[in-house]
């Protein structure tokens, strides 16, 4: 079976064109490992650029990754009609069985609906969701990217949905879907573990870009409540922070003024075995949105065997679920949140055992299993 995987090369979203080795979301990352494990699976990667960069012709034995060049026109302003004519012509080339658009962020959900061959996306976003909660100015990109999503997803073959958050959104807008969960990537399961209790303080990670939607100046908040209580901790936001915008701009400013207490600081995005050590040196993970589709940073932070407090959102509480020690509250519920952390960290802090379960629900060899199961249904019933 030849699939035709169609996703987006970080190096061109960061602009970090000098680099030589194909890098893609977390999700995929993961989904790749899985695929790659399925002998009878031929995987064409194709993602868009608009400046040339190194394109190996193989990223594993059986799939190969396509870079096309498309004019800064053809993106976003056109409602990325040159990536679509691109990866359309392509196809025609690859003539893959099935098409497989991740994501709805940019050109690839429209790209499969318009490839001309039996097609599916996946929602790693809802990004719908993200513009109400992001209140987005009308004309801004996350207004047109919520506006391409609606259109590509009423015209897809069909939809996988990471949570039945995601299903529940995206029902009424097409009547075929799957809930399929995020892989978490395959080094979270073979790095070994540390045993014991963590020494020294005990550390609790926030992961994420700061946005008003993932909510760091609230958690903030509860960390300085908690710092007048008395309680010991270093509180570590990771994630990237624009100072040009306003609320990542209000951020770096508190944030400096909690570093110098020394019970919070922020740090910059991780690279994979730096961000699994990171995980391994705290003890726990806040995290409470406004909206998440799934919440991978969770599923993550579980099979590192990391305590979990966070707001009963998205895709969070399927994670969460039949899972030791994990807590969640209703969204905006500050307060809850505080107490927990404030009663989890009297206890002394300790650690769950979830790491067996996330690799039994999360390993990539799993969620390409359950891909390649879809793929077949979809295939052998044809479009409805």
């Amino acid at each position: 079976m030849k699939i035709a995987l169609l996703t987006t090369d970080n190096r061109e979203h960061q602009r970090t064109y000098d680099e030589t080795v194909p890098r893609f979301g977390p999700a995929i990352e993961a989904l790749l490992e899985g695929l790659a494990g399925i002998a009878e699976l031929e995987i064409h990667v194709v993602a868009c650029t608009q400046r040339s960069m190194h394109a190996p012709e193989k990223i594993s034995h059986n799939t190969w990754f396509h870079l096309l060049h498309v004019s800064k026109i053809g993106w976003l302003r056109t409602g990325y009609q040159g990536c679509v004519r691109a990866i359309r012509k392509r196809l025609r080339e690859i003539e893959p069985d099935l098409v497989h658009g991740q994501g709805t962020e940019r050109e690839c959900a429209l790209a499969a609906v318009y490839s001309g061959f039996p097609n599916v996306v996946t929602i790693h976003g809802n990004l719908g969701q993200v513009a109400r909660a992001m209140h987005a100015r009308i004309g801004s990109y996350l207004w047109c990217a919520a506006r391409l999503e609606t259109y590509a997803l009423r015209r897809a073959g069909g939809i996988l949905c990471n949570s039945a958050h995601t299903e529940r959104v995206v029902k009424r807008r097409n009547r075929r879907t799957w809930r399929v969960p995020n892989a978490v990537r395959l080094a979270f399961f073979e790095t070994p573990i540390p045993a014991g209790p963590r020494p020294g303080t005990p550390i609790l990670l926030n992961i994420g870009v700061v946005a008003p939607f993932k909510r760091q100046l609230e958690l903030l908040s509860v960390a300085e409540e908690l710092q007048r209580q008395g309680l010991t901790f270093e509180w570590q936001f990771v994630g990237a922070a624009n100072p040009r915008l306003p609320y990542a701009r209000e951020f770096l400013g508190r944030i400096a003024a909690a570093e110098r207490l020394g019970f919070a600081r922020h740090l910059q995005p991780r690279n994979l075995a730096d961000l699994i050590a990171l995980y391994d040196s705290a003890s726990a993970l806040i995290h409470a949105p406004a909206e998440e589709a799934f919440g991978l940073v969770v599923a993550e932070a579980l099979s590192r065997n990391l305590k979990f407090i966070g707001s009963r959102t998205g895709g969070m509480p399927d994670i969460a679920e039949g899972v030791e020690g994990t807590e969640l509250f209703p969204p905006g519920n500050d307060e809850a949140v505080g107490k927990a952390v404030a009663r989890w960290l009297g206890e002394g802090s300790p650690r769950p055992t979830t790491a067996a379960e996330m690799r039994a629900r999360y390993h990539p060899e799993v969620i390409a299993r359950k891909h390649l199961e879809i793929y077949r249904d979809l295939l052998t019933e044809g479009p409805i």
